[in-house]
């Protein structure tokens, strides 16, 4: 299946949401394990299936903005403007929680996270899904990343089947994802806008739609998917390197078994070194990192050593990856 979405397999997974199962679907972030939001029992067979602490939230994906009232009890301005400026798009809002939203999603808060991804595939699935079906309405579908709690996300249908094998009742394939890292996810559960996470939408972006600076998270802040200090991360011990760094820790290790994922070309004189090159810019970087750090992990190395991408704001989503997959 390509990114243009077919109609029986639309309606196929859709019917497998509403029976209960789970279906693993892309988006333009990361592909989702996705399961009816609305139903307990299929939601915690995501947590069962990615191993995932039960106090971790979810996101429920959602197929049009007129469905935020049935999951969110107070829908401040800002929460319109964002939408309207990035939905369907890599942005997450957490929102008061409507009542009745099971507290498997919310990891037992208040606050919920909610999102229209900006995929085709998962726009038409998501469509499908919230149509009347038995007399019943659907609304959202609730979707972590597809992959096992903690490690790389899948940004392709072969991730995900090489992630869970014959576990899932069926996976999507629309194609690479385009953005490659998770949503940006901003809190407006509290009466301004706090960053929980950051992604491709920018704090300045965010900031510019609104008229006022994004705040940084704080102790009282909602939990947010993705937060734990080690995420993301390859079996393979990684570790980032500044650049001016980078070959005087290649020649410290020099008898071990290393990779390297470097915005450079490899220097001559290499051994036992596997060195990949990235993109330079960070669009292109952020759409295959996860497929990169998965290639590497593959390979059976001592070490992976990610050379430090800049300290500026609009890599910043990109360096959270790498510092929580990171095990220095």
């Amino acid at each position: 299946m390509t990114s243009h979405p077919d109609p029986a397999e639309i309606e196929r997974a859709a019917a497998i949401l509403r029976a209960g199962g789970l279906v693993a679907f892309p988006t333009e972030t990361v592909y989702g394990l996705g399961a009816d939001a609305a139903n307990a029992a299929a939601v915690a067979n995501i947590f069962a299936a990615k191993g995932r602490p039960q106090n971790h939230p979810l996101i429920v994906h959602l197929s049009d903005v007129a469905q935020l009232p049935l999951w969110a009890a107070d829908i401040p301005e800002a929460a319109q403007q964002l939408a309207a400026a990035f939905w369907p798009g890599p942005l997450t809002l957490v929102l008061k929680r409507a009542a009745g939203v099971p507290d498997c999603v919310t990891g037992g808060q208040g606050s919920v996270g909610l999102r229209i991804p900006g995929h085709p595939v998962a726009l038409a699935l998501l469509r499908a899904f919230a149509g009347a079906a038995g007399g019943r309405s659907y609304s959202g579908v609730a979707a972590p990343s597809a992959n096992k709690f903690g490690r790389i996300s899948p940004t392709t249908a072969e991730h995900v089947r090489a992630e869970f094998g014959a576990a899932l009742d069926w996976v999507l394939d629309g194609g690479e994802c385009e953005v490659g890292i998770e949503s940006t996810i901003i809190d407006l559960s509290r009466g301004r806008a706090v960053l929980l996470r950051p992604g491709q939408i920018t704090p300045a972006q965010v900031a510019a739609v609104l008229g006022a600076e994004v705040g940084a998270a704080d102790a009282a802040a909602p939990r947010a998917p993705g937060a734990l200090d080690s995420h993301y991360a390859p079996r393979t011990p990684l570790f980032l390197v500044p650049a001016a760094e980078l070959q005087a820790r290649l020649s410290a290790l020099r008898a071990k078994k290393l990779a390297v994922l470097a915005r450079a070309e490899a220097p001559e004189g290499l051994h036992q070194v596997h060195w990949q090159e990235a993109p330079r810019a960070v669009a292109p970087y952020a759409h295959e990192l996860y497929a990169s750090l998965r290639r590497l992990d593959a390979l059976g190395c001592d070490a992976i050593l990610v050379e430090a991408p800049p300290p500026v704001p609009e890599w910043q989503g990109v360096n959270d990856r790498l510092n929580r997959a990171s095990s220095d």
